[in-house]
């Protein structure tokens, strides 16, 4: 049986309503900002510097800052613990929360790598979501931005997600053979939905759920 469902989305395909109104139908818990709150817990950070990491690599220039951070954080980890935290820290933390979230299932995830970190996770049904770049620039237009900043966030998002998967579990994003389904959102989120729902019970009640053939994705690299 099904006890997760993760949600790896194109930015601006309305995959965080769409994963939201999954959660409320379950009555399950969403985890999607709230693995902003949950790193930034565990780190002992603010939030904004788990926002700053989010499925995004370290700039070149960040990682050449760090080795001279390491010293002076010894002397004044409070002054520098927000600079101090990166990509390279967020990921084993991520797994960690990942795997308690598994642990107690009934659970919506949104993004963070979760298809990857939870590829050997039988419970967990993987999900893609996308949408044609007019619907998405459309989309976060709705949300309130400009015409400008839709197009910018659109076509620059992605390509983030894409360098950091790459990096960090040397895959391709999207990894097409981990998900059980991928959707165009721009058929409307109930259908979207709907089809989830209805796909997850008629994969979970086939024989062959159990012998789900995973892809090779190889460990995080940290």
């Amino acid at each position: 049986m099904f006890r997760l469902i993760t949600i790896e989305r194109e930015y601006g395909c309305g995959a965080a309503a769409i994963a939201a109104q999954l959660a409320d139908h379950l009555s399950w818990k969403l985890w999607d900002q709230l693995l902003t709150d949950e790193i930034a817990r565990l780190a002992n950070v603010d939030r904004s510097a788990v926002r700053r990491c989010d499925e995004r690599m370290d700039s070149p220039l960040h990682r050449l800052a760090r080795s001279f951070w390491r010293g002076s954080y010894e002397r004044n980890s409070a002054a520098l613990g927000s600079q101090m935290f990166d990509a390279d820290c967020m990921l084993p933390m991520m797994q960690e929360v990942m795997n308690k979230i598994a642990q107690e299932g009934n659970a919506v995830i949104v993004g963070r790598g979760a298809p990857y970190l939870l590829r050997e996770n039988p419970d967990a049904f993987h999900v893609f979501l996308y949408a044609p770049r007019s619907e998405k620039i459309r989309r976060v237009m709705a949300e309130g931005h400009s015409e400008e900043d839709a197009v910018d966030q659109v076509d620059s998002v992605d390509r983030e997600r894409i360098a950091y998967v790459k990096h960090y579990f040397d895959a391709d994003w999207p990894t097409r053979s981990l998900y059980h389904l991928m959707l165009n959102t721009a058929v409307g989120n109930e259908p979207v939905v709907s089809t989830i729902l209805d796909t997850m019970r008629l994969v979970e009640g086939s024989p062959k759920a159990t012998d789900y053939e995973r892809p090779n994705v190889p460990t995080p690299v940290r």
